[in-house]
């Protein structure tokens, strides 16, 4: 059984919403909650209020500071220097941030998963701002709140423990905002950056759907992004914005079971005519060393009767883009062409067990009614040169 949650963004995706929509699949919430309130961030507290959007039920993460709840980045999407002094909070660089995570009260693999998700953020900043990483002076998501929000989802995401995370398309919104810096597109540019290789989209609805925050999250814990795939529904969970729209202003997660796996990968393909056979497996071998999930080449006739090689690579959708400047890195192709799609995996497990000649890795994979496994051909062939015999009589 493979355990997964499905994050559907079609009202785009904030802290504080997504916060609130993975509490409601926990059963020990309140214990939670005041988990959370005593993590010492300082002067927070939690809330989970009951909130309906459009005739439905869900929840909404009220976080308070010094007793007063923060204006949520989904609300006003007014976010100034004003906001930020007025509640006298001083800790705007990456290193303070680090500071203040580091005093909390969670586990270590916690904490580093609310620095990572910061670390996104200020990479996006840094790079919208032409800024060292280093000297990024948080604004909005430097803010108590959002530090509150990024931890809360973090917690949860530990204590649910699932094994595979889609979330669907973004809706960002459209329309414009107004930040620290002035007034700015939507989606914002850090968001934009933030959203790079992930499936997202605009549409009528005036404002900012997508926050920065709620961007930096889904990207560090989505393993994938695509439509629901098919699984067996155990729990769903609605986390509420606090502005009202003709459609539901909800994050919506599903937590259920899924044994048959099916993904979405994208496939890039180039057509090769000036590359030797050698040039072609060092193009091969590097692909597949950086990450792809697999890359084969095909034998092709091409314009002019010319002989060639169709050149494969399957790789994550969230690593298209990279994986287009490697293939021109590595090949001397002028176009690329791109396709997403779904394939059927069956689950993997790799264990080692111990034979008389030495350990051996062995895969095993199961689903759609199938179970089978394999040993590592790589080990076999260890053993096998160093007995000085053939591989066949060790399978």
């Amino acid at each position: 059984m493979m355990k997964t949650l499905y994050v559907e963004c079609k009202m785009g995706v904030a802290g504080d919403m997504l916060s609130a929509a993975l509490l409601e699949l926990c059963d020990d919430r309140d214990e939670i909650l005041k988990e959370l309130s005593e993590l010492g961030i300082p002067g927070v507290t939690f809330e989970l209020t009951k909130n309906e959007k459009c005739g439905i039920m869900g929840s909404h993460l009220e976080v308070k500071v010094n007793g007063e709840e923060e204006v949520s980045e989904d609300v006003e999407h007014e976010h100034s220097h004003e906001h930020e002094h007025h509640h006298g909070h001083h800790h705007t660089h990456l290193k303070d941030i680090e500071e203040i995570v580091n005093s909390l009260k969670m586990d270590d693999a916690v904490k580093q998963d609310v620095i990572n998700v910061y670390k996104l953020i200020a990479e996006a900043e840094s790079s919208v701002h032409g800024v060292n990483v280093n000297e990024i002076h948080f604004h909005e998501v430097g803010n108590m709140d959002a530090i509150a929000d990024i931890s809360a989802v973090c917690l949860v995401m530990s204590r649910l423990n699932v094994d595979n995370i889609v979330v669907s398309p973004i809706h960002v919104g459209s329309g414009q905002v107004k930040c620290a810096h002035g007034i700015l597109p939507v989606p914002a540019p850090a968001t934009a950056y933030l959203l790079r290789g992930i499936p997202s989209y605009s549409g009528d609805i005036k404002g900012e759907l997508c926050t920065p925050t709620g961007a930096a999250l889904v990207k560090y814990f989505a393993s994938s992004f695509g439509n629901q795939p098919v699984m067996s529904i155990s729990k769903i969970g609605y986390g509420m914005g606090k502005k009202d729209f003709p459609q539901a202003n909800t994050v919506r997660v599903m937590l259920g079971e899924d044994t048959d796996m099916m993904d979405s990968v994208t496939e890039l393909i180039c057509n090769l005519d000036d590359m030797t056979p050698e040039e072609i497996g060092f193009a091969t071998e590097r692909l597949m060393e950086e990450g792809a999930l697999d890359v084969f080449t095909t034998s092709i006739g091409m314009k002019k009767n010319r002989p060639g090689v169709m050149l494969t690579v399957l790789c994550r959708d969230n690593a298209k883009d990279e994986f287009v400047k490697l293939i021109f890195k590595y090949t001397t192709t002028i176009g690329i062409r791109e396709s997403i799609c779904r394939r059927y995996v069956l689950d993997r497990v790799e264990k080692t067990i111990t034979t008389p000649d030495g350990d051996i890795r062995v895969k095993e994979v199961s689903g759609y009614g199938v179970s089978r496994q394999k040993k590592e051909y790589e080990d076999l062939a260890r053993i096998a040169r160093e007995k000085d015999s053939g591989i066949i009589e060790r399978k």
